[in-house]
């Protein structure tokens, strides 16, 4: 079996000390063959850097993914030729990156790919599930261990159609954007691990990673307050742990993991 755990939106400095402190145990606890984490958020809620994958990297994340935030430090695209990083494979063609690698872990061979849902998002996304026909065909011919998929998306009824229309044809295809984790983590019958969102990593009294107290007022004024990031207090860390059968691609065991932390 590969054990591969997907940890959700990774929210500012909090989430990455949170993913520091606990990844290296887990990761020896739980036998796991490879991290995968989504970058969104990790450099103060908004896109990435260097230094924040460096750190990341250091703590034991293997390979990135993404989502809409994706270009937000446009001084730093230089990264997707430098890290193990993907970004939706529906975005333009003209975007940096890609949308999807191959990796080895040792014998193994698996394929990542990023996608972006497009019900109540801003950009101007090509369709995923044309996107990801593409492809499927591209390894159509090619021996592969698993295929994981991170569907970055608002809408919960695109995400379950996508799961829908991928039963049987990946082996994991996991939900983010929302930070909050859903309670269907299933194995459909024909071998597909799902969860509508697997969370994030981030402060745990907050509303999704955001300081409250601005929040509240953005809804209660209609004015537009500053997103605040906490650097300290109690974290949440969400995450999906899989087991794969490499000769069939199938999930074997789908996990959600939830730890609480506190950084100070």
């Amino acid at each position: 079996m590969i054990n591969i755990l997907f940890i959700g939106d990774i929210n500012g400095k909090i989430g990455r000390k949170a993913v520091a402190k606990i990844l290296p145990k887990l990761k020896k606890n739980k036998a796991i063959d490879l991290v995968i984490a989504n970058a969104d958020n990790i450099a103060h809620g908004n896109g990435l850097t260097e230094d924040t994958l460096k750190e990341l990297m250091a703590a034991g994340v293997n390979f990135f993914t993404n989502g809409d935030h994706a270009f937000d430090k446009l001084k730093q695209l230089d990264c997707y030729d430098k890290f193990p990083l993907i970004r939706a494979a529906n975005f333009s063609t003209d975007a940096p990156g890609k949308g999807y690698d191959v990796i080895a872990i040792g014998k193994y061979k698996i394929l990542i790919i990023n996608l972006i849902g497009r019900v109540f998002m801003k950009g101007d996304y090509n369709c995923p599930f044309k996107e990801i026909d593409k492809i499927l065909q591209i390894f159509a011919k090619k021996t592969l261990s698993a295929i994981i998929i991170d569907i970055h998306a608002e809408a919960t009824s695109e995400k379950i159609s996508l799961k829908h229309y991928l039963n049987g044809r990946v082996s994991a295809l996991l939900g983010t954007h929302t930070h909050v984790p859903t309670a269907d983590a299933e194995i459909t019958k024909k071998g597909t691990g799902y969860i509508t969102d697997v969370g994030m990593v981030g402060a745990a009294d907050s509303c999704l990673g955001v300081d409250k107290e601005n929040i509240i007022k953005n809804f209660l004024t209609q004015m537009k307050y500053s997103h605040v990031i906490p650097e300290k207090g109690q974290a949440i860390f969400n995450a999906i742990l899989l087991s794969i059968n490499p000769k069939t691609g199938k999930t074997k065991s789908i996990k959600p993991i939830i730890k609480s932390i506190n950084i100070k």
